[in-house]
């Protein structure tokens, strides 16, 4: 017997309608609310489609660093990265993104889905100068639906509970993983002797 869904008649025969709250927060811009939650953010991950498939992107800065520009724009500059620019390869040949933002110690997150343009634009570039560095670009995004999730998901995976944190240690270092997959002889322990530098030199 197939057990594989393949149909959306199949899902909603197993899962039924969704919840009128669930219908009601979805909207078509940004509310006040929403730009509350934007701006105690300081984390969203960036999902794109490409030719050559999806890519979803972490990005991070200071709180409040996606710019709410109006109630259906919000702006996310580039930071220094390792240059395989998958995202913005992306959204040149494909804007569709979606955005999900995590507040630390908050249940709910916030999702955007929209379309992104790539702007180097040097005033805008400017005003979102971090330690004297300026992005390279920003995405102007243009929102399409906006909606929260709620709290269900961070709680199974007690995301902000400290006792639930790993010790870094317990996995592979970066330094270890990147050696495994050279041919050329990489140090991959001088490596990671060297990151802490390497990051307060790099991150901006």
């Amino acid at each position: 017997m197939d057990h594989t869904i393949t149909t959306v008649a199949q899902l909603e025969a197993i899962y039924g309608e969704p919840s009128s709250n669930a219908v009601l927060k979805e909207i078509d811009h940004i509310s006040d609310h929403y730009k509350a939650f934007i701006g105690k953010s300081p984390f969203v991950t960036l999902a794109t489609c490409g030719p050559e498939g999806l890519d979803c992107s972490p990005r991070g800065d200071p709180a409040g660093f996606v710019r709410v520009h109006d109630s259906k724009t919000v702006m996310l500059p580039d930071r220094r990265g390792n240059n395989r620019i998958d995202t913005l390869k992306n959204i040149v040949r494909d804007p569709r993104v979606s955005l999900l933002f995590l507040i630390p110690g908050v249940g709910e997150t916030l999702r955007i889905n929209g379309r992104a343009e790539i702007s180097v634009d040097p005033d805008l570039c400017a005003s979102f100068k971090m330690q004297n560095k300026l992005p390279r670009s920003i995405l102007v995004i243009t929102a399409d639906r906006v909606y929260f999730q709620c709290q269900k998901a961070l709680a199974r995976s007690r995301l902000w509970d400290p006792a639930a944190q790993v010790p870094r240690s317990e996995l592979p270092s970066t330094g270890s993983m990147i050696q495994a997959l050279s041919s050329d002889g990489f140090d991959g322990a001088a490596y990671d002797k060297g990151y802490p530098d390497h990051m307060k030199d790099s991150v901006y």
